[in-house]
């Protein structure tokens, strides 16, 4: 079943980067979409998968924030998790009025718009007395990253799978960071999760989307590199790069 393959994943990033506490209250940023609805799903299983492992207890809560931009009804969300008795905490916000009057080139700003998604759970689950927030970024996601800031930025880093945000005074956990989106895809549709059709306009036209086609193309020609591009994140024995050896006119 492709959900204990995920909950696997989910254990080894915990074990290999300390993610999740005793006592922890985590609340879990909710898009909508597939990876955080079912990162909210996992984290449920998790946490009898923690008790009878290490006989420890932690809580999560969904904060879903609602950016306006016409988005389906996010009730048919809160039904599925009702059946679970999760709770999920709708933060009505302005961020849609933000982005619109600092347009990019006539586009929303996706690096503006992130950053305030982030803000907004982050202060929500401070309200609600939440130490950590986890968000459901995979390991495509820290692929696609890397390159882009290999491409664009001329540097080689991706995200963190967790780190504590100093002024916010709250710790960020991505619990996802080992798991592939093509096993939360069907893990999805295993569970019948239903998923929010995002309504933002840039949905799909993003520098992103463009390191999926590249990468996909690279993993059809070498089904080995996938596997290897992550392994290449972690890999610290691996590392070896020119550094101090630059040229600093370069």
């Amino acid at each position: 079943m492709p959900i204990k393959k995920i909950l696997s994943s989910v254990r080894k990033a915990d074990e290999m980067f300390n993610l999740i506490n005793e006592n922890d209250k985590i609340a879990v940023g909710l898009s909508g979409g597939k990876d955080s609805s079912l990162l909210l799903y996992v984290l449920y299983l998790y946490q009898y998968l923690y008790e009878n492992t290490y006989h420890k207890k932690f809580d999560i809560i969904g904060v879903h924030v609602d950016l306006n931009f016409g988005e389906d009804d996010f009730n048919i969300l809160n039904e599925y998790f009702n059946k679970y008795n999760l709770k999920i905490e709708v933060d009505k916000s302005k961020i849609k009025d933000i982005l619109n009057l600092n347009l990019h080139k006539d586009k929303i700003d996706c690096s503006l718009c992130s950053t305030l998604k982030k803000g907004a759970v982050i202060k929500k689950a401070k309200e609600l007395g939440c130490n950590k927030v986890a968000f459901a970024h995979h390991a495509d996601d820290a692929i696609e990253t890397l390159l882009m800031n290999i491409i664009h930025g001329g540097r080689i880093a991706t995200f963190d799978p967790k780190m504590y945000l100093t002024n916010s005074e709250i710790t960020f956990i991505r619990p996802f960071c080992l798991t592939f989106e093509s096993d939360i895809s069907k893990t999805c549709k295993e569970l019948n999760i239903p998923i929010i059709k995002s309504g933002c306009p840039n949905d799909g036209y993003t520098q992103r989307q463009e390191m999926k086609e590249m990468l996909h193309y690279i993993y059809h020609k070498y089904p080995g590199s996938k596997q290897n591009f992550l392994l290449s994140l972690y890999n610290k024995e691996q590392l070896n790069l020119y550094l101090n050896k630059l040229d600093p006119k370069i």
